[in-house]
Formats: C-alpha cells, structure tokens, sequence
C-alpha cells in the first residue's frame, strides 16, 4: 500500500481511469437480465447469472459471444441488437451508486485527470454520460469500440498519451478482472471494487493496492492514497 500523501508529494495519482458498469454506475444486474433475455430471444442456450455477469466489461459482441458460444457467428447481429432493445428499455432504471457524484468532485477539486475506460460503446457511454448529468466531470473517455477492448491495455495507453501522463502515475478502477488485468498489462496500479460484476476473491492475482467494498470505502482510500 503507498504511503499517505505529503506536503513534497500533493498527487500520488495524476490520472485516474475508472470503469463504467458495476464501479460507477448501478448496472450490473440489470446488464445481466439484458444479457439473458437477448440469448433467449434468439434461441441459445441462456447463461447463468454468474456466466453472464462475467462478460460486463468486454465489448459487446466480445461479450456475447462468450456468454453465448452455442448462438452462430451469423446470429450475431441479431443478438446484439436484442441486448440494445432491452437494455434501451431499462435505461432509465440505472444511476450512479450513492456517493459517486460526491468523490468525483472531490478528486476534481485536487487536481486529479479524471477519465473513463469502458467495454461500453461511445454511442452508449455519451448517453449515459448525458442522462445522469456528468457532462463535463470527465476529462477524457475511451469505449471498445474505438480501441482494443478489454484486458488489452490500448485503452489506457491511449488516455496516458492524450494527457501526457506515465504508467507509474495512473490509476485504474474497476469492478472485474478484465480491469485490473488490463491496468497490469499497462503498467498501472489498480483498485479493485467488490460491488460490481465479479467476485473479488479473484482480484488478488492482479495485485490491486486496494478493494473498496462500498463507495465509501473507495472514496476514503483515495482521499488519503491517491
């Protein structure tokens, strides 16, 4: 664990990148019906909760794929467009975890870069963005479908560019393992939170600094080691 800040060394993080579903947003269960439904819908063989759940975080049609391997390569756009008919149907069901809006301003308000990495699409990234309000709290956003998806880390090497920030002083937030893999194949650190997508008995083989167990918990870390 790094040692608290000081007065020398006001940043231990100058960028900070968190993940979208189940870390920032309150999606996960519902992500997973959507997930089933649109299995269902076009004949396969529907995936469990936890079979489902593990594929947030990966692009869309990487995701499906996985959650679906008796559903044929050719069905694919069809079932693709099934998740995005039912997910649109519950859209206005999902906000942000208590206590989100509150520790983003904070980092702000110390200087922190703040971005977004996501296996969500740009198209449903900037919606979301748009329906809970968050328009200008982030300084930068990378989707799957403009760059390698997750655990790839092209995502995160992209962001460090575009500010001019080194490994060593980025920070990855997220509540699956693709996450914290990605922050290990980009040289970052990384946080784990346990009330996402997985279970974070699988998170210490990718050596987070931490796993936040509520907002809170994440918030309080980083006011004091970030």
């Amino acid at each position: 664990m790094p040692s608290p800040l000081n007065a020398a060394n006001p940043l231990n993080f100058d960028l900070i990148a968190f993940d979208w579903d189940g870390t920032l947003f309150d999606s996960t269960n519902i992500i997973v019906r959507c997930i089933q439904a649109a299995v269902r819908d076009v004949g396969g063989t529907v995936p469990s909760d936890e079979a489902a759940g593990y594929v947030i975080g990966l692009g869309l049609m990487q995701a499906l794929a996985h959650a679906a391997p008796d559903v044929p390569q050719d069905k694919y756009p069809e079932l693709g467009a099934r998740y995005r008919h039912h997910y649109v149907t519950h859209q206005n069901d999902l906000s942000l975890f208590d206590g989100v809006l509150a520790m983003l301003a904070a980092l702000k308000a110390r200087g922190h870069l703040l971005t977004v990495a996501t296996g969500k699409s740009r198209h449903g990234l900037d919606e979301a963005l748009h329906a809970v309000e968050l328009k200008g709290r982030f300084d930068g956003s990378r989707t799957a479908d403009e760059t390698a998806g997750k655990p790839h880390p092209r995502m995160l090497h992209e962001l460090m560019e575009e500010f001019g920030v080194s490994a060593d002083r980025t920070l990855m937030i997220g509540d699956t393992t693709h996450d914290l893999q990605m922050a290990l194949n980009a040289g970052c650190a990384s946080v784990g939170v346990s009330y996402g997508a997985h279970e974070s008995g699988a998170f210490g083989a990718l050596k987070p600094r931490y796993v936040a167990h509520s907002v809170q918990q994440l918030h309080d870390w980083l006011a004091r080691y970030a």
